[in-house]
C-alpha cells in the first residue's frame, strides 16, 4: 500500500506499548496499537518488516487544523502528536497559519477529554514510561483541562490554558529528550537553556503572532514557586495566577510517574502522598485536591491486583457507590484471558489489593479494552 511508511530505527522501544497499529507492506494488521514489544530480535523484525500509517488530512480549499470526528483518544494519540509537532514547528518557523493550528489543535485536546475523559486520563498512566517530550506535553494539556475544570475555571480560561500547556516548553523542544535520556549532571549551558524556556518560548509566540495575554502570563508564571524561590521573577503566593499553577503541576506528576535514565518512576499512590504535602503551602490548596479528586485513588491506565487474584487495568473512575472499574487481564493462577472481563472493584470479591508493577507492561488491545472501534 502506497500510504504506508517503514518505520524508523528509534521509533519504538522494549517494554513500551506500540504508539500505533504496525501493519505489513500489504497492509495487514501485524500487531495493534497497546502491542508491548518484549524483545531485541522482536524489535529489529519490525523495523524490517514493520509499516505504519502516516497521518492524512486532506485539504481541498482552505487550510483546516481541526478534527471534528466522535474522539477515541487512542485512535488520537498519534494523530494528535504529529499534529502537536507540526504546530510547534509552524510557532518557531514563523507561519501564518502557527495560531488557527494552535486553536485547532487546543479544541481537539479539549473535546477528547470531555467526550472520553478516563480513557483520555489512561493515555497518560499507559505511555508514562518513558514519554517523548512532545508525548509530556500533551500529558500536561490533557491533565491541565481536568485539573481547571475540577477547580472550577471558567471554560474561556480552560481553553487558554491548554493552549499554554501546550505551548509552553516550546524553546526546551530542542533538547528536552537529549535531557530525560542523559544521567549525567546539568552543564551551565542546560540550565541557562531550562530558566530561560519561559521567555524564549514567549519570544516564539509573539512573532508567530499569538499575543493572547493570558496564555503568555501562565507560560511565565509556570515556574514561579509560592514561596518565591522560582524563576524567571520570583514571584510569590497570589501574584501567581491559578492558571500557571495547574500547569506547573500537572508537569510535576507528569514528571513522578515518568521513568527517566537517572531515576526510576514513582508509582501513583507515592505520587498521591506527594501531592497531598503540596496542598500545605507550595500551591493554593484547591489545586492539587482538585488533581487527587480528578485522579481517584485508582486512576484510569494503572494496573491493579484484585482480592480474587486477577490482574487487571483500571478503565474507569468510581461512579456513585460503584466502582472503580477493572478490566482483568489475567486469572487468578496469571493465566492471560483470551478476552477481557470488568469488575466492578466496589464489590467485596473485586476490591483492589494492591498496585502492580511490572518490569514489562503487557500487552493490551487499548481501543477494545475502553469499548472503542479499532
Amino acid at each position: 500500500m502506497d500510504n504506508l511508511i517503514r518505520i524508523a530505527p528509534g521509533a519504538l522501544e522494549l517494554g513500551r506499548p506500540l504508539p500505533w497499529n504496525v501493519y505489513d507492506s500489504d497492509g495487514n494488521v501485524l500487531l495493534r496499537q497497546g502491542y508491548v514489544i518484549q524483545t531485541n530480535s522482536q524489535l529489529e523484525q519490525l523495523f524490517e518488516r514493520g509499516r505504519f500509517k502516516p497521518r492524512k488530512i486532506d485539504r481541498p480549499d482552505e487550510e483546516v487544523f481541526e478534527d471534528n470526528r466522535d474522539r477515541n483518544p487512542f485512535a488520537d494519540y498519534p494523530d494528535l502528536l504529529q499534529t502537536l509537532e507540526a504546530t510547534l514547528a509552524a510557532i518557531t518557523a514563523g507561519d501564518p497559519s502557527a495560531q488557527k493550528r494552535l486553536l485547532g489543535l487546543s479544541r481537539m485536546v479539549e473535546r477528547m477529554c470531555a467526550e472520553a475523559p478516563d480513557a483520555s486520563l489512561a493515555l497518560v498512566h499507559l505511555y508514562s514510561i518513558g514519554p517523548t517530550s512532545l508525548e509530556q506535553t500533551l500529558f500536561y494539556a490533557i491533565l491541565s483541562q481536568f485539573i481547571a475544570r475540577q477547580f472550577g475555571l471558567e471554560e474561556k480560561r480552560v481553553s487558554v490554558l491548554t493552549a499554554a500547556a501546550l505551548t509552553a516548553n516550546l524553546a526546551l523542544v530542542p533538547i528536552a529528550d537529549q535531557l530525560n535520556q542523559s544521567n549525567k549532571i546539568l552543564t551551565d549551558e542546560q540550565r541557562q537553556v531550562i530558566r530561560k524556556h519561559p521567555e524564549r518560548s514567549i519570544r516564539a509566540l509573539k512573532a508567530a503572532g499569538i499575543d493572547n495575554k493570558l496564555l503568555l502570563a501562565i507560560i511565565a508564571q509556570h515556574h514561579e514557586q509560592a514561596d518565591g524561590s522560582g524563576y524567571p521573577r520570583g514571584l510569590s503566593g497570589t501574584e501567581i495566577r491559578p492558571e500557571a499553577e495547574i500547569l506547573a503541576l500537572s508537569e510535576r506528576y507528569v514528571a513522578m510517574i515518568t521513568k527517566r535514565a537517572y531515576r526510576s518512576r514513582m508509582n501513583v499512590t507515592d505520587a498521591r502522598k506527594l501531592i497531598a504535602h503540596l496542598a500545605d503551602g507550595g500551591f493554593r490548596p484547591a489545586i492539587p485536591k482538585a488533581l487527587l479528586q480528578v485522579l481517584g485513588e485508582y486512576p484510569p491506565g494503572i494496573l491493579v491486583r484484585l482480592d480474587n487474584n486477577e490482574v487487571g487495568v483500571v478503565t474507569a473512575r468510581p461512579v456513585r457507590a460503584r466502582g472503580p472499574f477493572v478490566k482483568a487481564i489475567f486469572g487468578p493462577r496469571g493465566n492471560r484471558y483470551s478476552g477481557t472481563f470488568e469488575r466492578d472493584t466496589s464489590l467485596l470479591e473485586y476490591n483492589i489489593r494492591a498496585l502492580e508493577e511490572p518490569e514489562i507492561m503487557p500487552s493490551m488491545d487499548f481501543s477494545l479494552i475502553w469499548g472503542f472501534r479499532s
